[in-house]
């Protein structure tokens, strides 16, 4: 979880703080998220091959370059909860569509989880901008189909890899297109190669060993620290304030959330 918060804060230190563009820091990111988990499959003695698909790189592309076209304008830890809230309410609407229903208070924790998002949008002094907020919640739901597709996968890891491995392509498309705006940054490039490398390929790497021993329940609930990683993160690293507004969001839309999965995982 530290890992996945970390990624914010990479993303966010870079793009505030450094010179790097956000195509630039998205290609790298993924670059190097491949190069990693590349090695840690041949340590395993495996090979990617075929692995993963090209419908989920896209995915995992959007998701990638929303987040760092976000993160221009967003703090850590209001992106982080803007891509988790989005994150699971794609896939607790996937559910929905999928027949499974929501009684009691898992109702209430969806009015509670969609009321906590529109009041954090709400314009205001302190409400996030509005298209990168946008762009945010988009990253979480193309986030939120890729885990969908992922979900029961044999060797998680490895289709990983394929995944990142093929999403490279389209984040080099995306610098070339951009290539006007390209700007380079040693700090910059040093941050999205920890947050593609580190927090992103050996992250998800110890994620999916630890999902092993852990029960749904446990899965669902841990992950609700990460936007309260970030913004502890946010407020220590980059001296980001924790507004009222964000405390009262990040507790409906967490709370929202924890509601519907435990009491489905129960």
């Amino acid at each position: 979880m530290i890992a996945f918060a970390g990624n914010s804060l990479l993303c966010r230190v870079a793009l505030a703080h450094t010179a790097i563009d956000a195509a630039s820091f998205t290609s790298i990111r993924l670059l190097s998220g491949a190069i990693v988990l590349w090695l840690i499959i041949q340590s395993k003695g495996e090979r990617i091959g075929g692995a993963g698909s090209w419908t989920s790189a896209l995915a995992l592309f959007a998701y990638a370059a929303g987040f760092s076209f976000a993160y221009v304008s967003l703090a850590a830890a209001t992106g982080t909860l803007l891509l988790f809230g989005a994150v699971q309410t794609t896939m607790i609407s996937y559910g929905l569509w999928k027949g499974e229903r929501l009684k009691g208070l898992q109702l209430a924790g969806l009015m509670l989880a969609f009321g906590g998002l529109f009041g954090l949008l709400l314009p205001g002094l302190s409400a996030p901008p509005l298209t990168a907020s946008m762009l945010m919640i988009a990253a979480g739901i193309a986030w939120g189909i890729y885990s969908l597709r992922a979900k029961g996968a044999a060797n998680p890891t490895q289709i990983t890899a394929g995944n990142f491995v093929r999403a490279v392509p389209f984040a080099a498309a995306l610098s070339l297109i951009m290539l006007s705006r390209v700007s380079l940054d040693g700090y910059g490039i040093m941050y999205a190669v920890a947050s593609g490398g580190l927090a992103s390929g050996v992250g998800y790497a110890i994620w999916y060993t630890a999902l092993r021993g852990l029960k749904a329940t446990s899965a669902a609930t841990v992950q609700l620290s990460v936007p309260v990683i970030a913004a502890v993160g946010g407020a220590l690293f980059l001296s980001e304030a924790i507004t009222l507004r964000l405390l009262i969001a990040s507790a409906a839309i967490l709370g929202g959330i924890a509601l519907i999965t435990l009491r489905r995982n129960r």
